[in-house]
């Protein structure tokens, strides 16, 4: 047997992703890739999510098989049978001050149990990057390596990186917020390395805050500054998609892996008959109905319209989307959350249902890469969600682009204008402005220039996801160091 396969069975790999959807999926892919090299997987969620899960996926969805086991420690937060996203500055509070030791607690008792079972004591912890509040103490207690995947982009990871220079330089957080709009975020950033021409306003937006104690500021200003502890870092890229970043990251922590896009390396590396390919993560129930509708329409002549698990509308900006969408005159699948909009429920106009009647359909929730994936989808309106982006890469999607917060700002001015593989929605949402981009990624030369560079990335992707691709290479190097 191969030497390293014979040190990958003998290795117990503990996998926690932060709360969040996308954060779940990308390291259940992981986790995947890890067993297929023969690593036991012990998959934590927190409590909240389990509930969900089991939920949304049946109560037997995570009874694991051999060699895959879910497993649970709390949040700290107060118990809630809700069916939505946790509020995010309660989440990233919870991870600093509550999940420390129910991890550490975590990790004891699976050392314990291994000597009753043929699983292994636990070698090594695949942390989120935003879990290192959680998962650093119990790497340094029990002297195992701590590997981190951060599940937004290099450069997304760099502009969070300069948060501190930035405070100390004055820069953020803002002094008040007149600072907003008064021509202080179009400030060029020109220290950044391997980031050339970049302003404050593409920086991730939890700096645009003016109090100095902000939780996510603060909260994210922290855990890239601990990204130091870790023996390794991954990112859920590709070596071509995001090289001069990657590059000056190299040069600043000692192992930094692309590793990406994972879900190429999960459909080249997981067989068809595997139980693996059973286990999934989606909090809300996938519809699979919109895959048969897409079915019935013509190749790249739809739509497809998503927010992701997190961001949230207004009534206003609902109806501005919709009425745009219907004025566009294309087919559109619009997944609408039970809780996307805020504060109340996504009612649709009448005259808006009865206008796009036959050439719509609606989803709670859906199975993304699938839909991505689909001959009829022509083009994805995304709230910029790293998982998004690199999914619509993978799938050779051009997008119109509307940022919600933190990384998706940073995400978005690289899709649109490194990558020119999206179009901007910027400020105020507007009906117009909607059917515009979407007549003009749909039938424009815009749109065609820009479904010709994506399917270059898409050709890029499936390279470096190839057996002597980058990222496979990358995965296997990273085994390497990690086994030895």
């Amino acid at each position: 047997m191969d030497t390293r396969l014979a040190s990958a069975k003998r290795s117990h790999a503990v996998c926690i992703s932060a709360p969040y959807q996308s954060h779940m999926g990308a390291m259940l892919k992981l986790a995947k890739l890890l067993n297929t090299k023969g690593f036991n997987i012990s998959f934590v969620n927190t409590e909240y999510n389990h509930r969900r899960l089991l939920k949304s996926r049946g109560p037997r969805a995570l009874d694991g098989f051999r060699g895959f086991q879910f497993l649970t420690i709390t949040d700290g937060l107060p118990p809630s049978d809700a069916d939505s996203s946790q509020d995010l500055m309660a989440l990233c509070d919870a991870v600093r001050k509550n999940m420390s030791a129910p991890f550490s607690d975590l990790i004891s008792n699976l050392n314990h149990s291994a000597s009753n079972s043929d699983v292994p004591p636990v070698t090594c912890i695949f942390s989120d990057g935003a879990m290192s509040f959680a998962t650093n103490e119990a790497a340094q207690e029990f002297g195992i390596p701590i590997i981190q995947l951060w599940t937004v982009p290099a450069c997304a990871f760099m502009g969070f990186k300069q948060y501190r220079t930035l405070q100390e330089k004055g820069l953020a957080p803002l002094k008040d917020t007149s600072y907003l709009t008064n021509g202080h975020l179009d400030t060029v950033i020109d220290w950044i390395p391997g980031m050339k021409d970049i302003r404050l306003w593409d920086l991730p937006t939890f700096l645009r805050t003016t109090d100095p104690d902000d939780i996510l500021f603060n909260f994210m200003m922290d855990v890239t500054e601990r990204a130091n502890t870790a023996s390794a870092m991954i990112f859920h890229t590709f070596d071509a998609l995001e090289s001069e970043v990657l590059n000056a990251l190299s040069s600043m922590f000692p192992r930094v892996y692309a590793i990406g896009p994972l879900s190429l390396l999960v459909n080249k590396l997981v067989q068809e008959e595997s139980p693996l390919k059973s286990i999934d993560c989606n909090l809300w129930t996938e519809d699979t109905e919109c895959l048969r509708w897409l079915d019935s329409k013509e190749p790249k002549s739809v739509l497809y319209v998503n927010f992701g698990s997190i961001a949230v509308l207004t009534r206003e900006e609902l109806i501005e989307f919709a009425m745009g969408l219907a004025n566009s005159e294309h087919p559109f699948l619009w997944i609408i959350r039970p809780d996307l909009v805020s504060g109340d429920s996504a009612v649709l106009p009448r005259e808006f249902l009865e206008e796009t009647e036959g050439r719509s359909m609606y989803a709670d929730w859906c199975p993304q890469e699938a839909v991505l994936n689909h001959l009829s989808t022509g083009a994805f309106l995304t709230h910029c969600g790293w998982n998004s982006v690199i999914e619509s890469v993978s799938s050779g999607v051009p997008m119109i682009c509307w940022p919600s917060f933190g990384d998706q700002r940073t995400n978005c001015t690289y899709a649109c204008r490194k990558w020119e593989i999206g179009l901007e929605l910027s400020g105020v949402v507007k009906r117009e402005e909607v059917e515009r981009l979407v007549r003009d990624l749909m039938e424009g030369n815009k749109g065609k220039q820009m479904k010709e560079r994506i399917a270059e990335w898409k050709k890029l992707a499936q390279e470096a996801t190839e057996p002597n691709g980058s990222s496979s290479i990358n995965f296997d190097k990273l085994l390497n160091e990690l086994l030895t």
